[in-house]
């Protein structure tokens, strides 16, 4: 949820306007707008780019994945994979959209691990894929840019821990 949306719920609920904070931070979203849209636009865009080059590392880093018996094996778990690294990636682009990690914590982690434990994926592995792909993302963008979007990786990293 946005800081906006935030700000007027919460206003709601106490039956009042919302206070000189709640309107200062509601400012800062805005005039990080421009910054915000230019991340998410550039993840966006580049996405393809972005999972190829973060399943490149991680196959590096870990090659059991991609050996007989890995989770990864074959075209079919590969292409698996690279949907999830897709969908991480797109969750990160919600965050920083919003300006706040709800989206990722209401779209995506809840249950995540749970699942990726049923499925017999090995979640410390999720964690490292997420580590690759922010790494792959995080080479694309000016080093502001890469500040502000980094703690959303972090945040699923974290979740997968």
């Amino acid at each position: 949820m946005s800081v906006v949306s935030q700000v007027i719920l919460q206003a709601d609920d106490e039956l009042r306007y919302p206070t000189f904070g709640e309107l200062q931070a509601v400012k800062e979203y805005f005039q990080t707008g421009e910054q915000r849209t230019r991340i998410v636009e550039t993840l966006s865009v580049n996405e393809k780019k972005i999972v190829q080059e973060a399943s490149k590392q991680l196959w590096r880093k870990r090659p059991d994945f991609i050996a007989p018996g890995g989770n990864a094996y074959g075209d079919k778990q590969r292409a698996l994979c690279l949907r999830d690294y897709g969908w991480y990636l797109r969750l990160v682009t919600y965050g920083v959209l919003a300006g706040d990690k709800d989206p990722i914590e209401s779209i995506g982690i809840v249950g995540a691990r749970e699942m990726y434990n049923a499925l017999g994926v090995p979640v410390p592995g999720m964690a490292e894929a997420i580590r690759c792909l922010k790494a792959a993302s995080l080479e694309l963008l000016s080093d502001e840019d890469a500040a502000e979007a980094s703690p959303y990786f972090d945040y699923i990293v974290q979740a997968m821990s």
